[in-house]
């Protein structure tokens, strides 16, 4: 297996192998890879001729540097992991220093709105940090395909719109949710939970659940109170957000329309972690 520590290096293997009918697939990762990520790179791998897999935790999209500091890093764990999918998988795992050449801040980007929503509220300047880093690799591998878990769909939105802007040459492509048998959305947070806390954490799915069946019934509002009480209820976690919104502008639903697609969102604390999650609605 090929592991790249700079784009320099990267960039050189990629046009060496590079041919006409030659496709590249790339799955950008924060590492602390789970089983959702492997599904990323399993269709990846069958959908692509190479498949490049980057692991960098990107200092420019965390607003908290605890956070950032507390995130997970598991290199040696990751490679095993993604060597048991396939040996044939370039990593690139580069320094800050290379990708942002000693000048590591956000460019700031435009994303017709999608960035005031939910995640951009509440964590400013999340969504620069993301399109920065995610253009740049883009800029560097050079995909056919990209491949997102919509757990973050707002952040899939966003990519999609960034790539529509500026008119970047790759598809992206949005893969389903990966839950743990008790529902927990998969997460690399999840690994800074307790075992108790885990467990515990399945509430969030079972809400979120709930809520998609209210949603049958009830208007917007109801639904959002509804979760809001039943976290009040929960000591251990402190609800961030809930929000129900529409699927391709992100805009808070206040009434329900014939033919649209909406979705729930969610952040929510348990035990100082940061989790979120999303379920659609139609």
């Amino acid at each position: 297996m090929l592991i790249f520590n700079n784009q320099a290096d990267l960039k050189h293997h990629l046009k060496s192998v590079n041919q006409a009918k030659t496709t590249i697939g790339f799955v950008p990762t924060m590492g602390a890879l789970h089983e959702g990520h492997l599904s990323l790179i399993s269709k990846s791998l069958t959908e692509n001729t190479l498949t490049v897999v980057s692991i960098f935790v990107n200092p420019t999209q965390f607003n908290n540097a605890e956070d950032l500091e507390k995130y997970p890093r598991t290199m040696e764990v990751d490679t095993a992991k993604i060597e048991q999918v396939s040996d044939a998988v370039i990593i690139f795992a580069p320094s800050v220093e290379d990708i942002y050449q000693g000048n590591t801040v956000s460019e700031h980007f435009d994303y017709d709105g999608l960035e005031n929503q939910m995640e951009g509220a509440h964590r400013p300047g999340h969504f620069d940090g993301v399109g920065t880093i995610v253009k740049r690799l883009f800029e560097i591998i050079n995909p056919t395909n990209a491949y997102f878990g919509e757990k973050d769909f707002q952040q899939l939105q966003i990519v999609k719109k960034m790539v529509e802007k500026h008119h970047l040459p790759v598809n992206v492509i949005g893969r389903p949710i990966l839950r743990e048998s008790s529902g927990l959305a998969m997460s690399s947070r999840n690994e800074r939970l307790s075992p108790e806390a885990r467990t515990e954490a399945a509430l969030i799915f079972k809400i979120m659940t709930e809520a998609r069946e209210q949603f049958k019934t009830h208007t917007p509002a109801e639904v959002i109170q509804y979760v809001i009480t039943a976290f009040e209820k929960a000591p251990n976690f402190k609800l961030e957000y809930f929000e129900i919104a529409n699927e391709s502008t992100l805009l808070p639903a206040t009434f329900k329309e014939e033919n649209k697609k909406y979705r729930a969102f969610i952040a929510i604390f348990i035990n100082n972690v940061r989790l979120i999650d999303t379920i659609s609605l139609n």
